[in-house]
């Protein structure tokens, strides 16, 4: 069995709400056979998800990748900084 203190070892900080609402999102639309960008974002417009960014536009395809890379790059700094193991929120 996994040891659960190993599942996130590889974050240097702990997900944002908006993150881990992203994340959950796209596991379950993934879940369903939905894998193209495009229907992924429209998915995530339809329901009403979030942008971890706090930008309040329309999901789009462009709009993923985006927050998708934002996410990604902040997640590698943190790491870079905190090294291995989620750091506790402090909001």
């Amino acid at each position: 069995m996994l040891d659960p203190r190993l599942a996130r070892q590889s974050l240097g900080r702990a997900l944002t709400d908006d993150e881990t609402a992203l994340a959950s999102a796209i596991e379950e639309i993934f879940a369903v056979g939905t894998h193209d960008f495009a229907a992924v974002a429209a998915a995530l417009q339809a329901k009403n998800i979030a942008r971890p960014s706090g930008v309040s536009d329309a999901w789009t395809e462009a709009a993923l990748f985006d927050e998708l890379k934002r996410v990604n790059a902040a997640l590698d700094d943190a790491y870079a900084t905190h090294g291995i193991g989620a750091r506790p929120r402090t909001s």
